[in-house]
């Protein structure tokens, strides 16, 4: 008997999923110069906008990937893509700085949950083998979303106004959420689709109890693992850096580069495309390396690698005087950098198994406290320094810090023993 494909189907949608949520996150930076000049923001107001989703989003991980892990993510994910489209709609409506403050907020509140369950996802409809490609093709997915999503929110406003561009992507997440909600199951052998030769290669569910109830996650014992913290600072250095091209990469264009609005929003989604190609290098690199070399050398080695060539063509792109330079250098940055976060997402599920949902939220969520100091101290560092070069030595400096986590994180190690009870376990032998 052939196996059957649904993981593919599951797989596209994610895809999908990826792109749309990146699409609703990056489009405030393509026309944040509008939105800067209508509401009176300087660069400091215009961080503390970038800042409220950032907040929104790492304070809210853990309780979705909780959710996530207690009761799935067929309805997790339909609920919280309908939660923050509600509010990518309502971006639209904003009337004043505070008010785009607090939607933006609640609209990170929301996307919290989206690569948290996303993941859980990912846990049950994967072997480990395919992992690594799988979170590489969905991750790249995310930056093709963001860097279509630049130009096109810029084309939208140049023709209407920018507020006309929120609502359209507002109304994409209602029907993304109806189509999963009809398609997916959490266990794939409850999807009529899957037959007893794709259950084979996709293993024993890790999903749910023996009992078939929700399992209970062993917080004591995730929170105490070393494995768990060294993951968590070195993707807060990961996402410190990556909010750069989220947030100020356009504006960077046209404040010290010499391009004009139309310009930025075109050459700003460079990075980004370059962003889809290093995720999908690294998601392959990964898998690759992990058949010919095992789990621990096949996920250190593309991640320390991904971070050594972030930091060279951020010191390279940030140093010239030469716009187009400056621009191919920290494109490729980029895309070195996405190399690190596919490996990263797989390594979540290495560790975190049937608690995945769980240690990938933690996990995003301190990254994401990197990401909510981003946006605002790089406005702070571009106004009190004078040098818009300074914020990009900085975020060098947070890549090398995450190289030299790896060479300490464990795939082989998980957060949590397999074997230990809920709520009372304990993590394995350091």
């Amino acid at each position: 008997m052939k196996p059957t494909h649904a993981r593919r189907t599951v797989l596209g949608l994610l895809i999908l999923h990826y792109a749309h949520s990146y699409m609703d996150r990056v489009a405030i930076a393509g026309v944040a110069p509008l939105i800067r000049d209508e509401f009176g923001l300087g660069e400091v107001g215009l961080g503390a906008v970038f800042t409220a989703f950032a907040i929104g989003y790492g304070l809210f991980q853990v309780p979705w990937g909780w959710l996530a892990d207690r009761m799935g993510a067929r309805r997790i994910l339909t609920l919280v893509v309908s939660f923050w489209s509600v509010f990518t709609t309502l971006t639209a409506a904003a009337w004043s700085a505070t008010s785009l403050l607090v939607i933006r907020f609640l609209f990170g509140a929301g996307e919290a949950g989206g690569f948290p369950a996303a993941t859980r996802a990912m846990s049950r409809w994967f072997p480990a083998a395919e992992r690594g490609m799988a979170q590489g093709i969905t991750h790249a997915g995310s930056r093709v979303g963001a860097a279509i999503a630049l130009p096109l929110v810029v084309a939208i406003s140049a023709a209407t106004n920018w507020r006309i561009a929120f609502v359209a992507f507002g109304a994409m997440g209602f029907i993304w959420a109806g189509v999963w909600y009809a398609y997916y199951r959490d266990r794939p052998e409850d999807h009529p689709a899957v037959n007893e030769a794709e259950l084979e290669i996709l293993g024993d569910s890790p999903a749910w109890s023996e009992d078939g109830g929700p399992i209970s996650v062993p917080w004591r014992a995730a929170l105490s693992s070393s494995n768990m913290w060294l993951l968590c600072l070195m993707y807060a250095a990961t996402v410190y850096t990556g909010w750069i091209y989220f947030s100020w990469f356009p504006t960077y264009l046209m404040e010290t580069r010499g391009f004009s609005l139309l310009e930025s929003g075109f050459y700003g989604s460079l990075p980004l495309w370059c962003g889809a190609i290093g995720n999908t290098i690294g998601g392959w690199a990964t898998d690759r390396r992990v058949k010919s070399h095992g789990l621990r050398i096949g996920r250190r080695s593309v991640a320390i690698g991904g971070f050594g060539a972030t930091v060279v063509c951020i010191l390279i792109g940030a140093a010239s005087t030469e716009p187009w330079i400056a621009l191919a250098f920290l494109s490729l940055a980029s895309g070195a950098l996405q190399i690190t976060v596919s490996v990263s997402w797989a390594v979540a599920i290495d560790v975190g198994g049937q608690f995945s949902g769980t240690v990938s939220a933690i996990m995003n969520s301190c990254g994401n406290l990197g990401g909510a100091i981003s946006p605002l101290a790089f406005g702070v560092l571009a106004a009190r320094t004078g040098s818009w070069q300074v914020p990009f030595f900085v975020a060098a400096g947070m890549c090398t810090l995450a190289g030299l986590c790896w060479l300490r994180i464990d795939p082989e190690r998980p957060v949590v023993t397999p074997s230990a009870p809920s709520g009372f376990a304990t993590t394995a032998r350091e």
